[in-house]
Formats: C-alpha cells, structure tokens, sequence
C-alpha cells in the first residue's frame, strides 16, 4: 500500500477543443441573453449561435452553440448552463460516440463576367450550391453543408469575384433514436 496524500494530482489538458452544445430552454423573452451573459461575463467565446422554437406547445426553444475551451473550461460550461433556471437540457454533442449531424447556410455573392462568371457557375455546381439571384453582373449562392465545405467554396471564390457572404450558425442534431 503506498502511503502519502490522499490528494492526488491530476492532469489537466491545455489543448483547446471545439465542442457543440443542444441547450434546451423555454422560450421566453431574456432566455437568450442570460445564456449569452453567462459566456460573455466568464470570458468564453462562442465561434456559433443559432436558435429556434421546437415545441410551440412546450414553448421550447433549442440554442446550438459552438464553442473553444479547454476541457475543464468546457465542463465549467456545461454546469453553469444546466444551473441556469429556463434551461431544461443541456448535451454536448460533441461527446457521443457517433458525430452530430451538423449543418450550415451560406448565402454568397459573386461578381464576374466572362471565363470567371463561367468558372463560378461549374464550382457551384461541383459544390452543389444553387443560384437564387442573378444578373449579368452577379450571381448569389445558397449553399447547404459542413462548416469545412462552405469555407472551402468561399476560399475558391475569392479569386473569381467574391463580394460578400452571410451564413447562419451551425445547426446540429444527435444522430440515431435518441433525443437531445
């Protein structure tokens, strides 16, 4: 038996992971805000924040946030949010053994005439993105996807016109029967 502290040393991880929390809330006015002011006021960033009504009969809104912490940060997070008083759930759906369904909308403008207005029209297409606007000066893009391929589309349009781009935060659900 080895004798000494009954205390022992942990070691704690300094790598910062990106981890996406389903926070189940009513909805109701200021729930938002509250959620917000507990990231805000602690000094954690949120990378994405997307919320919506999912039961108009509960009155339940679900926020999908993405965040950057180190793993003690991130449990500080997950506890703090289940403490606060509209929250009914709260999941990292980054923890599950199989990932999230995740998802994002862009909408991206391009300016061009020519072989650059051609070049677009064929990514856009390799990319499955559609065109809901255009004249001869421009098209804008609605694309569906990962994070990772809605940024590569915008990096390849760049050099062909890029004029500006809105996109929604990212919307995640767990995959399977499960409900979160």
């Amino acid at each position: 038996m080895q004798q000494g502290s009954a205390y022992f040393i942990e070691e704690v991880s300094t790598v910062e992971e990106t981890h996406t929390l389903s926070v189940l809330v009513d909805n109701e006015p200021g729930v938002l805000a509250r959620v917000i002011g507990l990231f805000s006021g602690r000094g954690y960033n949120i990378d994405s924040l997307t919320v919506s009504e999912t039961s108009h009969e509960d009155h339940i809104s679900r926020i999908t946030i993405v965040t950057t912490a180190t793993p003690p940060v991130l449990q500080q997070i997950r506890s703090q949010l289940g403490r606060l008083v509209p929250v009914h759930e709260v999941a990292d759906l980054s923890t599950f053994e199989v990932a999230p369904l995740e998802r994002e909308l862009a909408l991206i403008k391009v300016a061009g005439t020519g072989d650059k207005r051609v070049e677009a029209l064929r990514l856009a297409d390799a990319f499955r993105a559609t065109v809901i606007d255009a004249t001869a000066e421009h098209f804008v893009f609605e694309m569906t996807g990962r994070k990772n391929k809605i940024e590569q589309f915008i990096t390849i349009m760049q050099p062909l016109g890029l004029v500006e781009v809105c996109r929604t935060g990212v919307v995640a659900l767990r995959r399977g029967q499960d409900k979160t």
